[in-house]
């Protein structure tokens, strides 16, 4: 139980700390935000070690797509994958819901970086017109995107079924899909 409180205050205080060195870089190019989000997904991997012990294992790394337009499909468990992947990935555009936008500094980080929102369980016009976004992103950008397709954090052994999302990228866009299996929420669960 203490190890998870320190791993907590160390992870968060890591996080701000990085978020307040990293501010100026809001009104600078976004490569530079970008790097910063490398950063986070690295310490969270410190911390996870540190603190918990816990080794990141990535199999089939040699399977991932190279030199061509792809899309990431990955489930979702924790915070661990938001941060993590951006340092196996070549700065991807996260798909996210629109609270998350919401979050003081965080949230300034999201809409640097590019991201893509969507205002879940609503039909406005913005929701109508986010797969044009998606599709005029794929066309103009080498950065793959990153779509949790259940559409929240799961427990490890809950298998909700896909949102349509990801099988519309797929269909309409006509770019390969890479999936990631994560098991995270085995040492870092949604509640906790």
């Amino acid at each position: 139980m203490m190890r998870n409180y320190l791993f907590s205050i160390f992870f968060f205080s890591g996080i701000f700390l990085i978020c307040i060195i990293f501010l100026p870089s809001l009104f600078l190019p976004q490569k530079i935000v970008l790097f910063g989000g490398k950063i986070m997904g690295h310490w969270s991997a410190i911390c996870l070690k540190i603190f918990l012990s816990t080794k990141i294992t990535i199999k089939g790394k040699e399977n991932i797509i190279k030199n061509e337009k792809f899309f990431i499909a990955s489930s979702h468990q924790s915070m661990f994958e938001t941060f993590f992947l951006q340092t196996i990935f070549n700065s991807p555009v996260f798909i996210l819901k629109k609270e998350l936008l919401k979050i003081p500094v965080f949230g300034w980080y999201l809409k640097k970086i590019g991201s893509i929102y969507i205002d879940r369980n609503k039909t406005t016009k913005k929701n109508l017109g986010f797969f044009e976004q998606i599709s005029n992103l794929a066309k103009s950008s080498n950065r793959p995107l990153i779509i949790f397709p259940q559409g929240t954090r799961l427990a490890p052994n809950d298998r909700t079924p896909f949102k349509k999302g990801a099988s519309r990228i797929y269909d309409e866009l006509k770019i390969k899909c890479q999936p990631v299996a994560i098991n995270s929420g085995n040492v870092w669960p949604k509640e906790g």
